[in-house]
């Protein structure tokens, strides 16, 4: 058996969003921008596919919605288009981020501090989400933008969006979220919880991988970074992804049409799985259930290195990671256990499984079995794991 507990790295593109993408690549395959009927023909499936983007974020028609590559472009595009627009020869001087962001965003911060911007790294509480007294104090006249993901892609934990955005506005800064591990998993409305600009990636809600977007707000200036033809009326650079655009937008409507599931059967099998983890000792769990996307579990096991479990769980089949996809070539810590407060051998020990509305009771029955027969496993030639009972004297 083969099971896939890694969905906040990547989903599986659902069969239906296959079958609408396959003719635009063997028949439909025009490029939009020529004048023939070859490109006049993707027409009306690209409209349709914007449509569905638009509905599925509640965005203004007077909005923008920009195709881009990936998520990690579009918070790329933000975080310096910022610096060009209200940076640069400008009054301004300063970015607000978290200290549990995505690669993306903390690397296009680090980026612009070695041109002299000033980056305010916001701490997390012990649950790992931003309060929003830490924003209050950090905010000055001084402050271009603040960017705060909307759920953590490791621990799954839910920021105050609305609450956090409203604070940039009142300060005069332009709010930007990282969308990715929230669209598909939570409604994601771009009205209610106004933000400026949002990042989004198809591939995160089971559409397919090298197709993104930007949402930009009316009245919202972000300087291009790709220049060339006038494609995404002069936005964004480069030939339209024909069948990746239409993936998407049917990905999307998919996604929303299923959260209802999401949030009974998804959660439910999440929490089965996790009521295993922690019924076995020395288990922590980050974040309470509640305040959770309804997939995501990051465990720490005491005395378990992460990078041994994930070993025993490929051999029977099971995927799962230990963070963020995108830094895992690395064998550091995890940061987000660090930003939390764990030390640095607990840290160590994280483990993050991650469901999808395609999970099945018999893959999280199976799952439960071969993580817990792991754990003790691990745990018997473990060096760093109790050796003696916990009432002896050594405390060991």
């Amino acid at each position: 058996m083969r099971i896939y507990l890694d969905n906040n790295a990547t989903t599986m593109v659902d069969p239906q969003v296959f079958a609408l993408m396959e003719p635009f690549f063997t028949q439909n395959y025009g490029n939009p921008n020529s004048l023939h009927a070859f490109g006049s023909d993707t027409h009306p499936a690209l409209r349709k596919a914007l449509d569905q983007l638009y509905t599925g974020f509640n965005a203004g028609n007077e909005d923008d919605i920009v195709v881009t590559s990936c998520a990690t472009e579009s918070t790329n595009w933000v975080v310096k288009g910022v610096y060009f627009d209200h940076i640069l020869n400008k009054n301004k001087n300063h970015i607000i981020t978290t200290s549990v962001e995505h690669p993306a965003t903390i690397m296009s911060c680090r980026f612009l501090e070695s041109l002299g911007v000033r980056v305010t790294y916001l701490p997390v509480n012990n649950e790992g989400v931003v309060e929003i007294e830490s924003l209050k104090e950090a905010i000055d006249d001084k402050t271009a933008l603040v960017s705060v993901m909307w759920a953590n892609n490791e621990t799954g934990m839910i920021f105050p969006i609305k609450e956090l955005a409203a604070i940039a506005h009142e300060n005069g800064a332009l709010f930007h979220t990282d969308a990715v591990q929230a669209v598909g998993k939570i409604g994601v409305d771009v009205r209610a919880a106004d933000v400026d600009l949002m990042s989004f990636s198809a591939h995160k809600f089971h559409g397919p991988k090298g197709v993104g977007g930007l949402y930009i707000k009316k009245g919202c200036r972000v300087t291009s970074l790709l220049h060339g033809g006038e494609h995404m009326g002069g936005l964004r650079s480069g030939t339209l992804n024909v069948a990746g655009i239409v993936g998407m937008g049917k990905a999307l409507e998919l996604a929303n049409a299923y959260m209802d599931f999401e949030n009974s059967e998804v959660r439910r099998l999440r929490d089965k799985f996790e009521d295993a983890l922690i019924s076995v000792s020395d288990v922590l769990v980050v974040g309470k259930r509640e305040h959770r996307v309804p997939n995501t579990i990051l465990a720490s096991i005491k005395g378990v290195e992460g990078e041994a479990m994930l070993w025993d769980l490929n051999k029977q089949g099971i995927a799962a990671s230990t963070g963020s996809a995108c830094a895992s070539e690395t064998l550091e810590s995890n940061p987000v256990l660090e930003a939390i407060g764990a030390d640095k051998e607990l840290a160590h020990t994280a483990v993050r499984f991650s469901l999808s509305r395609f999970t099945t009771e018999e893959e999280i029955d199976f799952a439960i079995d071969v993580t817990t027969k792991a754990i003790k496993r691990l745990r018997d030639i473990s060096s760093s794991f109790s050796y003696a009972p916990s009432w002896h004297k050594s405390r060991l």
